[in-house]
């Protein structure tokens, strides 16, 4: 396990986000490939070691942010997120791209790390929209959009290769003044992450 280095956004209690590194290569690998089937056919991670050198590849772009999912206090990686296409000027848009090792899903580490990117996105990067394209079965990752704040937006049909089909996707969006609205609505209310 990791210990933390260059933290993206304060933390909650139980999880932190940080950039990945060469270091982390065998933790992530090993996690990804054991949930490879858990993933299938919903997202297509890193599972050996020459896909993770090209995801840090990713990482080092200036329209890309990698983010690892790190429990506190050990630092295990239990998943990742990615802002890719970052297009700034007139758009102030990234995409969205997640997914969670199978031994810590269902326990809300998405849902804490997901809020920890928004922050990052909208008051770090200074983006005005985040978009996530989600195939229509992928009941966890709906609901995990779904509560943090995104609507859906559209359909659309054969939209993204994995898994070696085309698979159609609903998109779904969060504005940065409805993230704001909402992370003030909760601060009123004494919510925490």
């Amino acid at each position: 396990m990791t210990a933390p280095a260059a933290v993206f956004a304060k933390g909650t209690k139980r999880v932190y986000l940080r950039p990945p590194t060469r270091a982390d290569r065998d933790e992530f690998v090993a996690l990804m490939r054991a949930s490879r089937t858990f993933h299938t056919p919903w997202a297509t991670a890193p599972t050996d070691e020459d896909r993770f050198a090209a995801y840090l590849a990713d990482a080092r772009r200036a329209d890309f942010e990698a983010m690892l999912v790190c429990r506190h206090p050990d630092g295990a990686i239990l998943g990742f997120f990615n802002l890719s296409q970052i297009v700034r000027r007139g758009l102030q848009s990234a995409y969205l791209g997640y997914a969670i090792g199978k031994p810590f899903a269902g326990q809300g580490y998405m849902k804490e790390g997901l809020e920890l990117v928004l922050r990052h996105a909208f008051m770090t990067l200074r983006l005005h929209r985040v978009e996530a394209n989600i195939q229509p079965g992928n009941k966890a990752s709906l609901a995990l959009a779904r509560g943090a704040g995104f609507r859906r937006e559209g359909f659309s049909p054969r939209y993204l290769k994995i898994g070696g089909r085309w698979r159609d996707h609903e998109r779904w969006a969060i504005l940065a003044e409805e993230w704001r609205a909402r992370s003030d609505a909760r601060r009123a209310l004494g919510v925490a992450l």
